[in-house]
């Protein structure tokens, strides 16, 4: 019998036992993860940025998760030797009907508390010199990291504190019973006593399996990514983004210079014909027609038809993609970009056709299940973690034993 099983091996799943191992010690605690690895899919398929919050409605969680999460994920890589570098950004406008939403946006900032400056012209160009904007805002506190790193030094820490770890484990069945919970895998059946879900793309399937209904469904959108090539990585100092357009629910293709080395550009947003589709030739039957039959994806349809529209032409017009590029910086060309890796975000959409904007996290009788952590939540593992350990009842833990040879 374990005190409490985390289901998903993401970043949000391993902070929320980094957090749960802090709290009751003397648990016995395990992680179920159905990849041969950890941070397979969300957090190990995007670029890297640490967000500084700015972008996220004051008092949302997003806002409050984010500001608290980038300091914390700065601390962490400095005390475990992680890889970041809390280099900047710009958030760019291009053209003057963008300036409302630029000072907008700027406001926005101000009230979550961030260290952000308002640059003209010239000031851009000595943040980056190929960018062509009339007027930026410059936020100091963006950086980027290498999130496999971090997660692997939450594993170890794990480790060492007597989590069991287990890969290769999909769970099938989770059934919740009044003193205990069942959950059924490809390799054993797991009794615990306590259940948290943080299984990303899979969260809503999770969540009705123990028996909890929720009024929303998973979409799987792909972001598609190309790379600079080397010799063009000049173009580039450190992150460059655009004003987000207000009518549609992404931040718009940008500039990212990553930890490891290289520069992606992107990403576009285009619905996945699979939940785990990072290729545009992936697909599944089951996964599309699960998307095809709610209607609340038709609802949202509707309205963003015509941003949708450009996105998937974007997806596959390289010239398209190029010139959304070209608004921020001219100088870059198609020969430039090289096709990169792509990732899949579970975006949570509720049955009238809205978009779950914020964390969501659903409690029950013996679990907890994480059904929408879409960015920043890399950014925001920890106080995610940390809020979703704190939800946690207080347990009677059952005895560890230890066998000394």
């Amino acid at each position: 019998m374990k005190d409490i099983i985390v289901i998903g091996g993401g970043i949000v799943g391993l902070s929320t036992a980094f957090s749960l191992s802090r709290r009751f010690p003397q648990a016995n605690l395990a992680v179920l993860e159905k990849e041969s690895g950890w941070a397979k899919h969300q957090t190990g398929n995007n670029s890297g940025v640490i967000h500084s919050g700015i972008y996220y409605k004051p008092g949302s969680l997003k806002a409050k998760f984010a500001t608290e999460g980038s300091r914390q994920m700065i601390q962490f890589c400095r005390e475990h030797g992680v890889d970041y570098d809390q280099c900047g950004k710009v958030i760019v406008a291009t053209k003057q009907s963008e300036l409302p939403l630029l000072e907008n946006l700027f406001q926005r900032g101000m009230a979550n508390g961030l260290d952000i400056s308002l640059i003209g012209e010239e000031q851009i160009k000595e943040e980056e010199p190929y960018v062509k904007g009339i007027k930026a805002i410059k936020v100091p506190q963006a950086g980027i990291v290498d999130y496999k790193q971090v997660c692997e030094r939450m594993v170890h820490d794990l480790t060492q504190r007597g989590a069991e770890l287990h890969l290769n484990t999909e769970v099938k069945q989770v059934m919740q019973h009044d003193h205990n919970v069942e959950i059924v895998t490809d390799k054993k059946t797991f009794q615990s006593k306590y259940v948290v879900n943080c299984t990303g793309l899979h969260s809503d399937r999770v969540t009705k399996m123990a028996g909890v209904e929720i009024d929303l469904q998973i979409i799987p959108f792909r972001g598609e990514y190309y790379e600079l090539k080397p010799e063009k990585h000049h173009l580039v100092k450190n992150l460059i983004y655009p004003v987000p357009n207000p009518d549609f629910p992404f931040l718009g293709v940008h500039f990212t210079r990553m930890i490891g080395g290289g520069i992606e550009a992107g990403p576009n947003a285009v619905l996945s014909l699979k939940r785990e589709g990072y290729k545009k030739t992936d697909f599944d039957v089951k996964d599309l027609s699960e998307v095809m039959k709610y209607k609340g994806f038709w609802k949202l349809a509707s309205k963003y038809w015509k941003e949708g529209a450009k996105e998937m032409w974007r997806s596959y017009s390289k010239k398209a993609f190029v010139k959304s590029l070209q608004e921020l910086i001219p100088s870059v060309q198609e020969a430039d970009l090289v096709p990169a890796s792509s990732g899949v975000r579970a975006q949570a959409l509720q049955s009238d056709g809205t978009l779950v904007d914020d964390f969501f996290i659903v409690p029950s009788k013996r679990s907890i299940h994480v059904c929408n952590a879409p960015s920043p939540a890399a950014t925001a593992c920890f106080p995610i973690g940390k809020a979703i350990a704190d939800k946690v009842p207080e347990l009677e833990m059952s005895p560890r034993i230890y066998i000394h040879s």
